[in-house]
């Protein structure tokens, strides 16, 4: 997919990876991107080409609403997400089924909206912003990994049921952007416009699978070795 006259939807795009999803799709000569949030009156970007759009993965209802109002879309990227830091032994459940309420089942409400909108604008994309941490766990982290991890794989079986259809569907994965959600981590931080660049990069030559970074790279290239190995090196680079 070129991105050049594309008619984009962005959730979570007030802020964080969102928002420069957002620059990169105007600089890039979208059409029309729908900049979608919770509180769309948040969204400050100033460009007339952006229709800022209410969409709360966790009201169904909102959702229906933004897809009846944006059915020219063409690109979805699902960026919208929540870090509660809620451990998943001793942590609240209500807050672990709210990360998965986000991540997982209000994410599927918006692709479940979106396909037949996609199918009827020639096939389009679907890109799902990940994380490494859909691969592993770290301390803190318990809830986030998990509801990441039922993302990825769902990410996967989407793009198998939507393929018939000529959808591409993406998924991208980075460890730490210098994002607001990430302000009190002290590791190493990534740009978070290299998210959007390295996503529509990757559209333009059907990747279906995009790594941002490097920890990313090393967290996936674990994977068939001993994870024991694997758990004793992140602890050392953790500091856990």
């Amino acid at each position: 997919m070129n991105v050049t006259h594309q008619i984009a939807l962005v959730t979570g795009a007030n802020r964080g990876i969102g928002r420069q999803f957002v620059h990169e799709l105007l600089e890039r000569g979208a059409d029309k991107v729908y900049a979608a949030a919770r509180r769309p009156e948040s969204i400050q970007i100033d460009d007339p080409r952006v229709v800022p759009l209410r969409l709360d993965l966790l009201d169904h209802e909102s959702v229906l609403t933004a897809a009846q109002a944006a059915s020219d879309v063409s690109l979805l990227v699902n960026n919208a997400g929540i870090s509660t830091g809620t451990p998943l032994v001793t942590g609240d459940p209500a807050e672990i089924r709210r990360e998965m309420d986000t991540h997982f089942w209000g994410t599927l409400d918006v692709i479940r909206a979106f396909s037949p909108i996609l199918a009827a604008n020639g096939g389009g994309a679907i890109v799902n912003v990940l994380s490494a941490l859909s691969w592993f766990a770290a301390p803190g982290s318990g809830a986030y990994a998990a509801a990441k991890a039922a993302e990825w794989n769902m990410t996967n079986g989407i793009r198998l049921e939507l393929a018939p259809q000529g959808t591409l569907v993406q998924g991208v994965f980075l460890g730490a952007a210098d994002t607001d959600i990430m302000a009190g981590y002290d590791g190493p931080k990534i740009d978070p416009r290299d998210v959007p660049r390295a996503s529509l990069d990757g559209l333009s030559t059907e990747s279906i699978e995009v790594v941002v970074d490097d920890w990313s790279a090393m967290v996936k290239a674990s994977l068939s070795g001993d994870p024991a190995a694997f758990y004793t090196k992140i602890t050392e680079l953790l500091g856990a």
